[in-house]
């Protein structure tokens, strides 16, 4: 373990010296993020804390069996306070209190049984944080919270963190950190932190040890990723042992699946594209498949694992999803020859493991266009990427995809490019026409990690 007793112990006197703690994972939630937010919730709670989990988006429903599910709340709408203070003056005393809501005004009334209450005994305040202690899990940037963190700045820079992570992109944030880039998943970086406290251990119930394998199943692709270490397996025996159940968890992550998303991943099976010289591999789900199926961009989460990484002799696997929102999120894996953490990060501000990594891509023209210009991107890069580990340099880059060199199924909606528009200007990658409104546009990139 890269995480060490001292370290425990001061995460662990964190929580004892806090009350009221807000638990929470990064936006677009994975089945190790919220499995580590309800163990946590449920491991606190049980030591006497009042403990708020977060989920900043709706959790999927393949996920609802999990325990604790419904405690779930998507939104921190009840940590700003305003406070009307009133103060008595000696020998004063407060009858009734009661407030009414007319024509979008508050009236909070107040009753003296003695005494006179007047407007110099009034002051008025914004409540102080209604938490003592953030825990942030599953998340290598604060940034990555989106809205939890955008919207409540102050609170983050005004109650100390604890930051708890797996991935090596983690840029250290928080006051408190326990990060382990060697785990498999963040609810093995919890299952060491919860047997470390004596307290802990012996409150590690058959529906935590099912929170937590949950997390370890998930992040290791049932122990089939390179991250799999002999300690992973170690630690699913021990769960299973506790009583985590583990047919359960196998029965609704991976054999039940709602007839869109079958449909969608049909569809991106479909899609398939193969650059034999590059060793790359991708599939691209636009938001009109989206419409047309019905399904959301949520249920593209399993194809590459499940679908795309199975195309033989690829080195670098990638999934391509437009956004309901807007922007395109990418997942991207690959072999031990590639690291797609740093490509990620290099090329487009992303993150994640050196073999499982993501990115996004916020504003385009045209989808397919920039899923080319993705894929180009990660071309070139994974040829400069092996010229500095051989230290030689090819004399040509590969050449890039063109539109005209991808086939498209036609019997899908919205699968042909529509346009030659494009916000690419990032020299020696595809470049189609653009129009001359389009000139001068950049591609506004959001960081995103997957597992």
């Amino acid at each position: 373990m890269g995480i060490t007793q001292p370290e425990f112990k001061s995460a662990y006197s964190a929580i004892e010296r806090s009350q009221k703690i807000l638990v929470l994972p990064h936006a677009n939630v994975d089945p190790d993020a919220i499995g580590s937010v309800l163990a946590c919730y449920e491991m606190f709670r049980q030591g006497g804390k009042e403990v708020t989990a977060i989920c900043p988006e709706t959790p999927p429903d393949s996920l609802q069996f999990l325990p604790g599910f419904g405690k779930l709340q998507q939104s921190l709408g009840s940590a700003q306070q305003f406070v009307v203070t009133i103060n008595l003056e000696s020998g004063m005393e407060v009858d009734k209190l009661r407030y009414t809501v007319e024509d979008n005004k508050v009236n909070i009334i107040v009753v003296p049984k003695k005494g006179k209450i007047s407007g110099k005994n009034l002051s008025l305040s914004e409540g102080g944080d209604s938490y003592d202690l953030i825990v942030v899990l599953d998340c290598a940037d604060l940034v990555l919270l989106e809205s939890v963190y955008t919207e409540h700045m102050d609170m983050f820079s005004q109650v100390p963190v604890l930051n708890i992570d797996h991935h090596i992109s983690n840029t250290g944030f928080g006051s408190i950190r326990l990060i382990d880039p060697s785990a498999a998943s963040t609810t093995e970086i919890l299952y060491h932190w919860f047997k470390s406290e004596e307290a802990w251990n012996r409150k590690i119930s058959p529906d935590i040890a099912t929170l937590l394998l949950t997390g370890l199943i998930t992040d290791t692709r049932s122990f089939q990723n390179p991250n799999t270490t002999p300690r992973s397996l170690e630690i699913a025996a021990e769960l299973l042992e506790i009583g985590a159940r583990q047919q359960e968890i196998i029965q609704n992550v991976y054999k039940t699946k709602p007839l869109s998303t079958l449909r969608i991943w049909g569809r991106a099976l479909n899609r398939i594209q193969f650059d034999k010289e590059a060793k790359v591999a991708w599939s691209a789900i636009s938001a009109d498949d989206l419409i047309e199926i019905g399904a959301s961009s949520k249920e593209t989460s399993g194809i590459l694992d499940d679908l795309i990484s199975t195309v033989p002799d690829s080195s670098v696997y990638i999934m391509f999803t437009e956004l309901e929102e807007g922007g395109l999120k990418a997942s991207v894996r690959s072999t031990a020859e590639v690291n797609v953490s740093d490509l990620s990060a290099k090329l487009f501000g992303g993150g994640g493991h050196p073999r499982a990594a993501g990115f996004r891509v916020k504003e385009f023209d045209n989808f397919q266009l920039q899923v080319l210009e993705c894929v180009n991107k990660i071309k070139q890069g994974i040829k400069e990427q092996k010229e500095i580990e051989t230290g030689f340099v090819s004399p040509a880059a590969p050449k890039p995809v063109s539109a005209e060199q991808t086939v498209y199924p036609r019997s899908h909606a919205g699968t042909m490019p529509d346009s030659d528009k494009t916000g690419a200007k990032e020299p020696g990658s595809f470049k189609p026409e653009t129009k001359k409104e389009d000139k001068g546009k950049e591609i506004d990139i959001l960081k995103e990690i997957t597992d």
